[in-house]
């Protein structure tokens, strides 16, 4: 069967390769800096905005301006999601695989993965909305350190939007 995209994701996120880790505030890397942490409520949503925030504290329910990253990525900025952003994590998915099978496969299973979660969360099917997806995913050097997370960032391609788009439809 052959399934067609309306819609292109941008390649520039489509190269970010990045995964977060738990909540926690470990990374897969070492430690991480204090500054680079977003600032969070009781309740885990980020109040502050953070140029720098190490993409491996990142969680759904973030909102970020990552419009323009490209390649790979160790910080993103994230702001609070009352304020203009450029797109805002969805879901995460933990692939299982115990071994890289490379990145066409990563990244076919990052679209599936983020594609089947798209309309339970935006409240409407991938091709009746006007909002699109992309991702980030892990590159084969963090997977060897045991990076097997993937984010699905919505996002609006006419621009900024304010406020959570779950559950908004066009």
């Amino acid at each position: 069967m052959t399934t067609t995209v309306r819609r292109r994701l941008p390649v520039a996120i489509l190269a970010a390769a990045v995964v977060a880790v738990a909540v926690s505030g470990c990374s897969l890397f070492g430690p991480v800096a204090s500054n680079t942490l977003p600032v969070r409520d009781d309740d885990g949503v980020i109040v502050e905005p953070n140029e720098q925030t190490d993409a491996f504290t990142l969680v759904v329910g973030d909102c970020l301006n990552d419009a323009t990253a490209t390649g790979e990525v160790q910080t993103v900025p994230t702001v609070p999601c009352d304020e203009p952003h450029d797109g805002e994590i969805y879901s995460a998915h933990l692939l299982g695989e115990s071994s890289y099978r490379g990145e066409a496969v990563i990244i076919n299973e990052a679209e599936a993965l983020c594609l089947d979660t798209f309309e339970q969360f935006v409240g409407e099917a991938y091709l009746d909305s006007r909002f699109d997806f992309s991702y980030y995913y892990p590159t084969e050097a963090s997977w060897s350190r045991g990076d097997r997370e993937v984010l699905c960032v919505i996002y609006d391609p006419a621009g900024p939007v304010t406020g959570s788009l779950k559950g908004v439809t066009d």
